[in-house]
């Protein structure tokens, strides 16, 4: 149990440094597309009319907010296929912007469904499917291994440069900044818990902060 639980951290940690040593920005959530599992809860929810299915996705000072804007896409929906149509992409917005801004993530605009998302949330999301992370925490596992294998390799190859070699000095620099940063990105999604909403700390990021 206890080495599962180790690993299972370690693959969320992996998503946030590999975006971390590539420099990303984006967030990892995938709530804004037409396919996404918010949307996918809107649409339910209003079929059914059961506001409960989307009230999960927001936090509970927006609920009221929630309520009404739900209750008025209903009255909406009724005058006609066309009516209905906007009506509901108009709560499809509001709630997604809602859902986003109570993680902190920015809103812009919903994106057509198939839209590319990060290749980890789609491995995460198969997951969840599957009722089964096996797959995923093999897959994370190898992953940070060979990233980490791979820039320790650099570091150590470069090491050894002579006293009066400023480039190799430089290059040994670079490899270990980027070593460093790596590993201290990793330490910290685990720290945090992979924390949801917020894009990657880039590498760049933490230069400007001194380190």
């Amino acid at each position: 149990m206890q080495h599962r639980s180790f690993h299972r951290t370690l693959g969320v940690a992996t998503l946030l440094a590999a975006a971390l040593l590539l420099g990303s920005s984006t967030s990892f959530a995938h709530c804004d597309t037409m396919n996404g599992p918010v949307v996918i809860a809107a649409q339910k929810a209003l079929d059914s009319g059961n506001v409960n299915l989307v009230l999960i996705w927001v936090q509970k000072k927006d609920e009221a907010e929630i309520r009404e804007s739900f209750n008025k896409t209903l009255a909406v929906r009724k005058l006609g296929p066309e009516a209905k149509k906007l009506a509901d992409m108009y709560f499809f917005e509001t709630l997604v912007r809602i859902h986003r801004a109570g993680e902190g993530a920015p809103y812009t605009g919903l994106k057509a469904a198939g839209s590319e998302v990060e290749p980890g949330v789609e491995m995460a999301d198969r997951a969840v499917e599957k009722g089964s992370a096996d797959e995923l925490l093999q897959h994370l596992s190898k992953a940070v291994q060979q990233k980490v294998s791979a820039s320790f390799n650099e570091v150590k190859a470069s090491k050894n440069f002579k006293a009066d070699d400023v480039e190799g000095g430089r290059k040994f620099v670079s490899s270990y900044v980027t070593f460093i940063h790596y590993v201290e990105g990793i330490h910290n999604a685990v720290a945090r818990g992979g924390a949801h909403g917020h894009g990657a700390t880039t590498v760049e990021s933490h230069k400007e902060q001194g380190h």
